[in-house]
């Protein structure tokens, strides 16, 4: 009869091997195991932070290696010291700066750093992390986007198509709008995603890996119905191109989306954004509430109730009426 504390031994010795070969597995690849479990969309901004990291390592080190393999950067700076570390993570900062990027982005950049240490840190590969902080930004960014006249009348110029191309546009700047979609949201939707009988959409939010569910306002439900009749029953993307090279195929992209509103801003003498579009549907929402900024966070999908703040603050400019009152004739 086996001994039973001998069995329990071996298959605790034998769970602790397999436990250090997949600890092995994962540190071999540490960028594929940060990744893991991230929207797509998450995972493309993630790589692009740490491609530049590699590139400036590269520029600095002059070291071939590192010419193709972010890996390879991530890994120099696990395999230093914490302080050569946080020279080296300064040194990157500082580069940001130096190429004139704006703050939001040097600050994504160095948290993209910081958030592949802490997963080394957890892992044991350091026993530190990176202490170089953000750059300051401004406190204040244009919320105010092109206004509910300039949407209405993107939106007018749009419908005055009468071929696919108006039907799917107008679906498009409705949703930017009307339901506060970014344009990553928009381009990643596919058919199955619009439950046409609810007049409900599943989206993809910017930082989530689980679908959510948003009900369509009666405007913007008619306008996808129309394209979705043009477009037909198909599976696949729910906005594709339209053009002769890739008419009915070929997933629209992002930039496509930015071109589309662009151009329809242009033709209303508008210069604007996909996101200043939903800039003015949150602005809306909050005159149409009273600043009520906990509704708004709702509607926006925002996860930082701060950022809500940042809209009411600009939208109601509590700055400039406290300089009126003051101000002097």
């Amino acid at each position: 009869m086996p001994d039973t504390a001998t069995t329990g031994a071996q298959d605790l010795a034998e769970a602790r091997h397999a436990a250090v070969l997949l600890l092995d597995r994962i540190q071999e690849h540490l960028l594929d195991a940060f990744y893991a479990g991230r929207s797509e969309n998450t995972v493309r901004a993630y790589r692009r932070d740490h491609e530049d990291f590699r590139a400036f390592v590269a520029r600095q080190t002059g070291f071939e290696s590192f010419g193709d393999s972010a890996e390879r950067a991530v890994r120099l700076l696990l395999a230093i010291d914490h302080g050569p570390a946080n020279a080296l993570a300064l040194g990157y900062r500082n580069d940001l700066t130096a190429r004139r990027l704006q703050p939001a982005t040097v600050n994504r950049r160095l948290a993209a750093l910081r958030s592949v240490v802490k997963l080394g840190n957890t892992l044991g590969l350091v026993a530190w992390s990176l202490d170089v902080g953000n750059v300051e930004a401004a406190a204040y960014r244009d919320t105010r986007g092109p206004g509910r006249d300039g949407v209405k009348a993107m939106i007018a110029q749009a419908k005055g198509r009468s071929d696919a191309k108006g039907l799917r546009d107008t679906a498009i700047v409705r949703l930017l709008h009307d339901v506060a979609l970014r344009r990553g949201e928009v381009v990643s939707l596919d058919l199955e995603h619009y439950d046409a009988r609810r007049g409900a959409l599943s989206i993809l939010g910017k930082g989530r890996t689980q679908r959510e569910r948003v009900t369509l306002p009666a405007p913007t439900r008619t306008a996808l119905d129309a394209w979705v009749a043009a477009r037909g029953s198909r599976a696949g993307p729910l906005f594709h191109r339209l053009d002769q090279a890739g008419a009915g195929e070929g997933r629209l992209t992002g930039e496509a989306v930015r071109q589309l509103v662009r151009g329809l801003g242009a033709e209303v003498g508008i210069a604007t954004r996909p996101h200043g579009l939903r800039h003015t549907a949150i602005t809306s929402v909050l005159d149409a509430n009273g600043g009520n900024v906990r509704a708004a966070q709702r509607f926006s999908r925002h996860r930082r109730l701060e950022t809500l703040q940042l809209y009411d603050d600009n939208r109601s400019d509590l700055g400039g009426q406290m300089a009126a009152q003051i101000a002097e004739d």
